[in-house]
């Protein structure tokens, strides 16, 4: 059952993981302006957590869950609700949230000084097989914006259910100046 209220095709669209290339920018926000696109709102944490915690020169992001540019939580499986194209997209913007919460924490994403980690969590069905290809749309963005700083270690798992039903959870180490 799908709980996002666009059609697949429609989400897809307004999702879609569009060329990423910014070859005249210099700092990840005009990166993210060339590739069209902009940062999310940050959501406030929903437990007794906070979405990011710098110790020395490292900045842990708390899992984010996808939502889409509405802020309504993009809720479903990859394998069934979601094509792998979808959930990409998904992962996608799950990424810009987080670059959002880096934003609040740091002050400026030129301050970035190496992704570190990734650690992506997809919501699917038990015989789905391509959460690397989920995950892809968080790290082809992130080398989009950050280039060879935006490269990182990373871990794409399938999960039974993920809150909120979300296709998509993520967490991102971020090594800063």
């Amino acid at each position: 059952m799908m709980r996002h209220s666009l059609s697949p095709a429609l989400l897809f669209a307004l999702l879609s993981l569009a060329p990423l290339h910014a070859a005249d920018a210099t700092t990840p926000e005009a990166k993210l302006a060339a590739l069209g696109l902009k940062l999310p709102a940050t959501a406030a944490p929903v437990a007794n957590y906070v979405s990011a915690v710098r110790t020395g020169n490292l900045v842990f992001l708390a899992g984010h869950i996808s939502r889409g540019e509405d802020g309504k939580v993009l809720a479903g499986k990859a394998g069934g609700d979601f094509t792998t194209e979808m959930a990409a997209a998904a992962a996608k913007q799950t990424a810009l949230a987080l670059l959002a919460t880096l934003k609040n924490e740091i002050g400026d994403l030129a301050k970035v000084k190496r992704i570190v980690r990734v650690g992506g969590f997809v919501n699917c069905r038990p015989d789905y097989t391509a959460q690397p290809t989920v995950m892809n749309g968080c790290s082809d963005l992130l080398v989009a914006v950050f280039g060879e700083k935006g490269k990182h270690a990373r871990a794409a798992l399938g999960m039974v259910s993920l809150p909120l039903g979300a296709v998509v959870e993520i967490e991102m180490i971020v090594e800063v100046e």
